[in-house]
């Protein structure tokens, strides 16, 4: 516990300041980036120890648009605000080609629904959501004048080593949000939960500024009450505009090369 604890308080100043002499360097994942044709990195903390773990150091403190990931945060500031009572709230979506059409918050993160958080931020508000980024010090902390995009247009941009962090202190609901609204979109985010494991993740992809498509992979698993956080990011080498990506099927092959999905770690 108390090691948690100390963690809690010195977590932003270590994961911000990841480097080569605090964290283990592991190139052996880069087979998984090669296999999927793209660039990448990944990193993960063991809670329990604090070790960090992390491949291509030099992408993972880069920062780049949060894409789909931000979704995370749009949804969380939708409860807290009372637009989202819970995961079933349906909104009406602008910009698709029925505006009659209503979505829930449940089928829109699994989906990557951009009509749906474009048209959420919008009620939200900008006031809203820039007292927000800022109280998390959420990346770069700049939305430029697109309040419906600026998470998907590289404005707003966040490192994997930041999501990391984000990751840590939404799973033990240290966010400024609410405890109902983080335990809410963690919800949303556990994809499988058995007897050996719990495994949580978050995906989001799009087109950069060089017309390079990056995706994410974030989130957390947890095996006999030892978590374990995660961001894996990946870029395309050539020009590209699917946005369907490798990111999920990486995270997942990385994650049991070092032995996870057994209930063993």
């Amino acid at each position: 516990m108390l090691k948690n604890i100390f963690l809690l308080f010195s977590f932003a100043f270590l994961i911000s300041s990841c480097t080569l002499n605090k964290a283990k360097i592991d190139n052996s994942v880069k087979k998984y980036f090669d296999s999927a044709n793209v660039i990448g990195s990944f990193a993960l903390l063991n809670n329990q120890s604090g070790n960090i773990t992390v491949y291509n150091m030099e992408l993972d403190t880069l920062r780049v648009s949060p894409f789909g990931t931000f979704d995370i945060i749009n949804a969380m500031m939708g409860v807290e605000g009372g637009i989202l009572l819970d995961e079933k709230t349906p909104i009406k979506i602008s910009g698709s080609s029925n505006d009659s059409v209503t979505v829930s918050l449940s089928q829109a993160f699994q989906n990557e629904d951009a009509h749906f958080f474009s048209s959420l931020a919008q009620m939200i508000g900008k006031e809203k959501l820039s007292y927000w980024i800022d109280s998390l010090q959420y990346g770069n902390k700049q939305m430029g004048k697109n309040i419906d995009s600026f998470w998907m247009n590289n404005t707003l941009r966040i490192s994997p080593d930041e999501q990391v962090g984000l990751m840590f202190r939404l799973y033990f609901d240290k966010l400024p949000f609410s405890k109902y609204a983080q335990q809410t979109i963690k919800k949303l985010m556990l994809k499988e939960d058995n007897t050996l494991y719990q495994y949580a993740v978050k995906s989001g992809s799009g087109i950069d500024e060089h017309g390079k498509r990056t995706g994410w992979a974030i989130g957390w698993i947890e095996e006999n009450r030892h978590v374990y956080f995660f961001a894996t990011r990946t870029q395309s080498k050539e020009n590209e505009t699917n946005t369907q990506g490798p990111e999920l099927k990486i995270t997942h092959d990385i994650l049991s090369s070092m032995g996870f999905f057994k209930g063993e770690k």
